[in-house]
């Protein structure tokens, strides 16, 4: 099992040079960026609606790759491949199962982080 943290802070800290606000708008920008990846992943898994689905994976993939959220960014694949496959059947509903238990974990690892900028340290 991987001990790497689900989003790099050495990618956000290379990009920033030291600049603490521009850390806090990439951070509260990844943040914003996860909760709406969520809850449209659920729209769509919902309403069946591979649209829904297509159109935020296309939104977020680029953040996900460039922060190294792998976990995510496979499964983002991987949702997009069952789709295509087997459409919102049995293997995609296992899928989301996986999908939710990442995208939490991912979430709940930046609150701290958020609550920190939302404090003003």
């Amino acid at each position: 099992m991987q001990n790497n943290p689900p989003v790099s802070f050495e990618r956000i800290e290379e990009m920033i040079d030291g600049d603490a606000d521009f850390r806090a708008e990439l951070v509260m920008a990844i943040y914003n960026s996860l909760l709406e990846l969520k809850e449209k992943y659920l729209e769509g898994a919902e309403l069946q609606d591979e649209e829904i689905i297509q159109e935020i994976r296309h939104k977020v993939k680029p953040s996900l790759a460039l922060f190294e959220i792998h976990l995510l960014n496979d499964l983002v694949t991987e949702g997009k491949d069952i789709i295509e496959t087997q459409g919102f059947g049995p293997a995609f509903l296992e899928h989301l199962e996986k999908f939710l238990d990442a995208v939490d974990k991912t979430i709940d690892y930046l609150i701290p982080h958020v609550k920190k900028i939302e404090n003003g340290e």
